[in-house]
């Protein structure tokens, strides 16, 4: 039997080894530096297509940005989806370190440190805001930067905490009242897929998915429960909204009983969910385009889109 450890950096090491490709175009949804999308137009046609929303992962720390999943959003866009790939704030940044200081900062970004030497996981509510602003603004911003692309066959689509984001999105409508972020009605999407997403925090923080990134992500004990009733998608049921998850069965990142967990909690609600588990698969292959599992990924959001 293969080492997991082994199997994930080298999963890992094929997946972030494609070179960053650039966007046809780039378009600001709020002042913020990292309030911005990329444009990837389908190849080879004319015709308007689905409009397909990418949200990184990176467990919400700052290091880890929009670029390493474009190659994937470029895959998309070969595949004939018209692609938006939307960055937002994630874990604090603090300034750079001085001479001789060893504590306070980890990565790239000098994001600040969390357990483990860890960058901290997302900033509360900032990464919230900008999802929601974002998601709110493509439709404008499609129709001027991205022609091609029809807003009404909308599939949002992210990886891991970027999975997190899509499934949060999607389930806006049924935010507790007074939550900024509440829609008055359920967002017009065709659907969401989610790939191996950090879905239920219960069960994430059982597993300590990425080094207690949930619990980061939320604040301190005493904000936990209160926000988790905005944050965790597991509580945000039924959305109504045609959901699938695509898992593999391998992942140590994000390990499968998290989707499971997500799907039993939206059994309970009355709502079925889709569950694609690949056999063989780690957490990484999902957005490598060089692997057989993100053509699995584009069938399943075309299958939602077209």
């Amino acid at each position: 039997m293969p080492d997991p450890a082994a199997r994930d950096a080298a999963e890992e090491a094929s997946a972030l080894s494609h070179p960053a490709v650039a966007p046809d175009s780039t378009a600001p949804y709020g002042e913020h530096p990292d309030q911005i999308v990329d444009f990837y137009a389908p190849r080879d046609r004319d015709d308007r297509v689905p409009l397909v929303v990418v949200l990184h992962g990176g467990a919400w720390r700052a290091p880890y940005d929009r670029w390493h999943v474009s190659p994937f959003a470029d895959f998309l866009a070969r595949r004939g989806f018209a692609v938006a790939s939307v960055e937002y704030r994630r874990g604090p940044a603090l300034p750079a370190p001085r001479a001789g200081d060893g504590a306070g900062s980890a990565g790239a970004g000098g994001a600040a440190a969390g357990r483990g030497g860890d960058p901290v996981a997302g900033r509360w509510p900032e990464t919230f805001d900008d999802v929601a602003a974002a998601l709110d603004a493509l439709p404008a911003l499609a129709a001027a930067h991205l022609p091609q692309a029809d807003p009404r066959r909308t599939v949002v689509t992210g990886h891991s905490a970027g999975g997190h984001l899509a499934l949060w999105a999607a389930a806006r409508h049924v935010l507790p009242p007074g939550s900024p972020w509440r829609l008055p009605e359920p967002p017009e999407l065709r659907g969401v897929v989610a790939l191996a997403p950090i879905a239920h925090f219960e069960r994430a923080v059982e597993l300590d998915v990425c080094g207690g990134a949930v619990a980061q992500l939320l604040g301190g004990d005493g904000d936990f429960k209160e926000r988790a009733a905005c944050a965790d998608p597991s509580a945000l049921l039924p959305t109504g909204i045609a959901t699938t998850l695509v898992q593999g069965r391998e992942d140590t990142v994000v390990p499968l009983p998290v989707a499971e967990a997500y799907a039993d909690a939206a059994a309970r609600a009355g709502e079925i969910v889709g569950l694609t588990v690949l056999d063989d698969v780690g957490h990484f292959p999902l957005i490598d385009p060089s692997a057989d599992a993100c053509a699995v990924v584009a069938e399943e959001i075309a299958q939602l889109a077209w």
